[in-house]
């Protein structure tokens, strides 16, 4: 069995020392950082020019930790969409009676001083100059506000504050607690005769927490230096100010009266005297009879494109079903493969009488080439396609030739749209600027209204001239023919062509469906009708009762296939 060397009296001795080393040790004092601020002290002075004078002197419940930051927020919300906004200078800091370089940077709405505070037992002294925080109210006073506390790195056990002042005030308050709702101080006071400099007690304080100081002095005691910076917001950018609402009002009004102005002077069509110049007449040839008498060759094509100033589909298709009644051209249905089968239709060149306009030269030559073989209807868009922009160019150079327009109608309308774009682009750069840069959007978007107004109404801006409206109201009367004049009083065995004669005018003018009606009454017999109609043929066993459904379907395909182009 193995013994401890030396007598029981040392080995007691050696006991008693370790005893003592294991209580003793881990209570002897070791250097460490604090981690509260044991005291932040300020001595503030306000100056008579608004601006506040701090030096904050903090000493730490130990040794100061390596760096100590101070965030200070340099803007504050005020009523009515703006902030203020302050600056600090002169930033100077001490750690134990030694000059230290400070690190100053600005983040956002913050300037963020972090000190090189080295560990240095000695307290920390941080002096600056800010200006901006003497505000004017609106009695006239002055009141000086600034957060003495915020943004500190650290807790703070205790704060305390004197501010120096050049006059007696009138008012001292002191908030204190979490920076977006601070509640009030432990003590403030001052503003006495016997007391005149604002004194401030608070504490402790969380890390970030603020103490705010407020003093309110007299009109003219203390200079206001407020620096006042506005905000934008969509309220301010568009505001209803009475000043941006009545000048967008009268933006409107302006710019509305002066399209208005334009269209009387050159949009409008020219005053026809009550003149009327008949387009075509049922003129009376025996008892009871009369025959359909175009005047002056105006054809439904120029007549659809006066009327609504624009060259359609319906003009297109018109003027196809005209060329086929004055012989030019024979619509062939040709027979279904079953009930429900697709219609189709031929259409064959012919030896017409009569002269042709250069836009009905062009179509024919399009849809049934001279010495071709006869074309299908589904064939137009592509044979139509490739000439629809020549035919609409000769068609509309055709009513300014003969007089009607001073200007082709799509002409004018490009005008005016290239000129209301133009205007919607500046309108919408200047309520851009307008909203970034001032409170006026409501008159940037009162422009872009009236631009609006020159790009869509610009479109009616075609005028007619005093011939043309003379033939408007010639077609006036024939329109009223065409929905009222008798359809059985045409002259006897010549009926299926003179009705014919009629059709295309109805197509664009109106009436359509009763003439076409009194096609089918015509045939008074039961024998089928498949080549009675020159210019419609239809299967062996096809009758004039048949004629409203199948030339609807044409009229469907024709129109459909030009609008498919």
């Amino acid at each position: 069995m193995s013994r401890l060397p030396g007598s029981p009296l040392t080995r007691l001795l050696a006991g008693l020392l370790v005893l003592v080393a294991v209580v003793a040790g881990p209570s002897a004092p070791r250097a460490h950082a604090a981690e509260i601020v044991d005291r932040y002290a300020v001595q503030g002075a306000i100056n008579s020019d608004g601006s506040l004078a701090v030096t904050a002197t903090i000493t730490f419940d130990g040794t100061a930790p390596a760096t100590l930051v101070q965030k200070f927020a340099t803007t504050r919300t005020a009523i009515g969409d703006r902030e203020y906004v302050f600056q600090l200078n002169d930033i100077a800091v001490t750690v134990g009676g030694q000059s230290v370089n400070p690190t100053v940077t600005n983040e956002g709405a913050q300037t963020v001083v972090t000190m090189p505070t080295q560990a240095a037992a000695g307290p920390v002294v941080l002096s600056y100059v800010v200006t901006g925080a003497a505000i004017k109210e609106a009695s006239g006073e002055t009141s000086v506000a600034w957060r003495l506390l915020q943004g500190l790195s650290l807790p703070v056990k205790q704060f305390t504050a004197t501010l120096t002042v050049p006059t007696m005030i009138d008012l001292v308050q002191c908030n204190a607690g979490p920076p977006v709702s601070p509640g009030v101080c432990t003590f403030w006071g001052g503003g006495t005769h016997d007391n005149p400099n604002p004194t401030f007690t608070d504490g402790p304080r969380g890390a970030g927490e603020v103490v705010e100081a407020v003093v309110r002095f007299p009109a003219g005691a203390v200079t206001p230096n407020e620096q006042v910076r506005e905000l934008w917001t969509l309220g301010r950018a568009f505001s209803t100010e009475p000043l941006q609402l009545w000048l967008a009002l009268l933006a409107l009004l302006l710019g509305g009266l002066a399209f208005w102005v334009l269209h009387r002077r050159i949009g409008r069509d020219a005053a026809g005297g009550g003149e009327q110049t008949l387009v075509a007449e049922f003129y009376p040839v025996g008892s009871g009879e009369a025959e359909f008498r175009v005047l002056d060759g105006v054809r439904p094509g120029q007549v659809g494109t006066l009327v609504d100033e624009r060259v359609d589909p319906v003009d297109v298709t018109a003027t196809l079903i005209d060329l086929a009644v004055r012989g030019h051209l024979r619509f062939t249905e040709l027979p279904k493969s079953s009930a429900y089968a697709q219609g189709e239709w031929t259409l064959t060149r012919l030896d017409g009488g009569d002269a042709l306009r250069p836009y009905e030269q062009t179509l024919l030559d399009a849809v049934a080439p001279e010495g071709g073989q006869p074309a299908p209807v589904s064939s137009l868009p592509a044979v139509v396609g490739s000439v629809v922009g020549e035919v609409q160019d000769q068609l509309y150079d055709d009513v300014v030739q003969l007089g009607w327009f001073a200007q082709r109608p799509d002409q004018t309308r490009t005008t005016w749209f290239k000129a209301g774009l133009g205007f919607f682009v500046v309108a919408v750069l200047a309520t851009v600027l307008l909203a970034a840069f001032t409170g006026f959007g409501l008159l940037g978007l009162a422009l872009i209204v009236v631009s609006l107004l020159v790009v869509f109404l610009g479109q009616e801006m075609p005028a007619r001239s005093a011939k043309g409206v003379a033939l408007m109201s010639g077609l006036g009367l024939l329109r009223a023919q065409l929905l009222g004049h008798p359809t059985d009083q045409l002259p006897k065995g010549r009926e299926l062509a003179e009705l014919s004669a009629v059709l295309p005018y109805a197509v664009v003018l109106g009436g359509y469906e009763r003439w076409l009606q009194a096609l089918v009454d015509a045939d008074t017999d039961d024998h089928a009708d498949s080549t009675d109609l020159d210019w419609y043929h239809a299967p062996d066993d096809w009758h004039l009762a048949d004629l409203p459904a199948s030339l609807n379907r044409l009229i469907t395909t024709i129109q459909g296939k030009l609008f498919a182009r």
